[in-house]
């Protein structure tokens, strides 16, 4: 079939495009009435592609299988007749990568690059990777900063000697054999001006981040007497709290042999955490920034962590924002799911960090600096740029060796389908498989007492609801008895959680808050089912600075007895206990007894249950599988509103995103 100049209009009339896609094409259509149809398909796609999270869009892949890269139709859509011939696969059938890109080709909406690097036109094409001018320029960009920063060497670049008694200074030796990962990591990172640690769940991320203040700071006291300027940023408030919390733990177990050196190095480590939009100062309704090229920050070091929320753009605006003698560390887990904004660029970094790929002057290097030798096996004569500024940590401290959390992780992570099978079959006691297609009851069972479908309870929204209600002050209660029901209830409400994959449909955020609430409301524990009722939980959706709320934090709903009554209050997790808000202040909120994967990053819960939908969706990646998983502390259960083929089919589809190593 042939592709029209209409085509984006009638996806967008099913739901499977947004108006803002057909209206970049009709835009370019304006610009250029005779460009042809495909080009402006083109476009329209590759706007909805930035939607869902991608920098761009591959026309080989596309035409290789549109349904399934364009994820059209989208999740919670009803089902298309096989015969439309609106379909992309009707509509794009016969149109190949090579076919498609002669489309583009001489207009003066595409520039084709390299070649047209002075060219302002609003598409970018590289080989058969189709652009928004935009991201292309955000990436060009992020490849600036990070070569910049690994390539120009630095007055303050200290030797591997002065690296080694420092580390010797503040180190314990741990006694386990085997390379210390974290010493590398380190010692890696005051070698250059920009460097990556990354590692699952338990690795010591943030350990390993607060040893590093320490060395930073010792090295700098020893060489100028100078403490650095450092700050601690994260992309949500959610994440921002989480890492000032585990930051000041871990600092207040540093040692250091000086008592005198001690004393400076932590009072120059930043115990504050801010989110990075905060830190950037976002203009109000726009994508920039206070802090840019012509106005940077004033620091010397600055790490973030949770960087696989980072997406391609802000990452750019960050590298701009920074001076060119200032540090760069990204801290965060290469596995998880990517930003929701487009572009995964801490996952393409670390695409290599497995097999550690270090030069052998790099690996002698930190051989001297660290006091032990790297094996062979992590050096490579033909090792890349980017390969040098990334550590990846191995050893896990949250799961015990023969955890089933742990162990299913690794196996979704790997795309082992046969070691999952193999867990399920094992019963092991924190992981459970439940199967939703036998009714409605088994959804109630699971989410109102967490009855796993094998005689087990891992908890369920019941027991913060009957902590709320069985703990509830007296009408004379004082503040710091309600602050303290308020953090008994926050505690409670974090040992269980519901999340989803999708957004719409029965399996997804919408519908499963509404029948998890009426089932909640039938067994007498919520008093109703929309509106602001005790026990209601609520998660921020976009920041509010003035209430010092982020997106992403969640609180639950309280009837709090006042003077002649009671009045309903929010109270929400604070950074020195609790605090409380009026329903009425707070202006972007939703339920929250699902959540999506994507929203639960940087969280954490005792039990997880993940609900998988009833057929397949593109958003069933292992990523997203594996970031459910690793939400988990004591158990999870897998729900399926299908069979297991829907997991296995999830956990071999990787999330394709641009090549950064392709670039830098």
């Amino acid at each position: 079939m042939s592709v029209d100049v209409e085509l984006p209009n009638r996806w967008v009339e099913r739901g499977w495009l947004r108006p803002v896609d057909a209206a970049l094409a009709g835009l370019l259509r304006q610009e250029v009435p005779d460009a042809d149809p495909r080009l402006l398909l083109a476009a329209a796609l590759v706007s909805h592609l930035a939607g869902r999270g991608e920098t761009h869009m591959d026309l080989a892949v596309v035409t290789r299988d549109p349904a399934l890269t364009l994820g059209i139709p989208p999740p919670g859509a009803a089902d298309p007749d096989p015969g439309d011939g609106d379909l992309p696969a009707a509509r794009l059938a016969g149109l190949d990568a090579a076919s498609w890109r002669e489309s583009m080709r001489n207009s003066l909406l595409v520039a084709e690059m390299p070649g047209q690097e002075a060219s302002r036109a609003p598409l970018v094409l590289v080989g058969t990777r189709l652009y928004l001018r935009r991201y292309w320029q955000c990436e060009q960009e992020v490849r600036a900063g990070i070569a910049a920063r690994l390539t120009r060497p630095g007055e303050w670049e200290a030797s591997p000697g002065e690296v080694l008694d420092a580390l010797q200074e503040i180190w314990p030796d741990s006694g386990r054999p085997g390379v210390d990962w974290q010493k590398v990591a380190c010692a890696l990172m005051a070698r250059s001006r920009f460097g990556v640690i990354t590692g699952g769940p338990g690795t010591g991320k943030t350990t390993t981040v607060a040893r590093l203040l320490a060395l930073l700071q010792t090295l700098s006291l020893a060489q100028d007497g100078r403490p650095l300027r450092i700050r601690l940023a994260a992309p949500t408030g959610k994440a921002a709290a989480r890492l000032g919390e585990s930051i000041a733990d871990a600092i207040g177990k540093l040692t250091w042999r000086d008592p005198a050196l001690r004393e400076r190095a932590l009072a120059a480590i930043p115990r504050k955490v801010t989110t990075l939009h905060r830190l950037m100062g976002r203009r109000r309704d726009s994508r920039h920034f206070r802090h840019d090229a012509d106005h940077p920050l004033w620091i010397d070091v600055l790490v973030i962590d949770e960087a696989s929320m980072v997406g391609l753009e802000l990452l750019a605006a960050v590298l701009l924002a920074l001076p060119v003698d200032a540090r760069l560390v990204l801290l965060g887990d290469k596995d998880q799911l990517a930003a929701v904004e487009a572009g995964s660029p801490l996952g393409e970094l670390c695409r290599r960090a497995a097999g550690g790929h270090y030069t052998p002057a790099i690996g002698e290097w930190l051989s001297r600096a660290c006091g032990q030798e790297l094996d062979e096996s992590w050096i490579d004569p033909e090792g890349r740029l980017p390969d040098q500024a990334v550590v990846m940590l191995r050893d896990t401290y949250r799961f015990a060796a023969g955890s089933g959390i742990g162990r299913l992780a690794m196996a979704v992570n790997g795309g082992d389908t046969a070691a999952m099978e193999t867990l399920w079959g094992e019963g092991c006691p924190e992981l459970s498989w439940v199967s939703l297609a036998a009714g409605e009851g088994i959804l109630r069972d699971l989410t109102v007492d967490g009855e796993d479908g094998r005689g087990r309870r891992r908890g369920g929204y019941r027991v913060y609801l009957e902590t709320m209600a069985r703990q509830r002050p007296a009408g004379d209660a004082d503040r710091a008895a309600l602050d303290r029901w308020g953090a008994m209830v926050l505690r409670a409400h974090a040992g269980f959680q519901v999340l989803c994959a999708i957004r719409q449909g029965p399996w997804g955020v919408e519908g499963l808050n509404r029948r998890i609430a009426r089932h909640l409301r039938a067994a007498g524990l919520i008093p109703a089912e929309e509106g602001w009722y005790a026990g209601r939980p609520v998660m921020v959706t976009s920041n509010d600075y003035d209430l010092g709320l982020m997106n992403g934090d969640i609180g639950v709903t309280l009837e709090v007895p006042v003077a002649g009554g009671w009045v309903t209050r929010v109270v929400f997790p604070g950074p020195d206990g609790v605090r409380w808000f009026a329903p009425a202040r707070l202006a972007e909120v939703e339920t929250v007894y699902a959540l999506t994967v994507h929203k639960s990053q940087g969280s954490e819960f005792a039990q997880v249950v993940l609900v998988l939908p009833d057929r397949f969706h593109p958003v069933l990646t292992r990523e997203l599988i594996y970031t459910g998983i690793t939400r988990a502390r004591d158990g999870f259960s897998l729900a399926s509103a299908s069979d297991a083929r829907l997991l296995e089919q999830a956990v071999t589809r990787r999330v394709v995103g641009q090549r950064v190593d392709a670039w830098l």
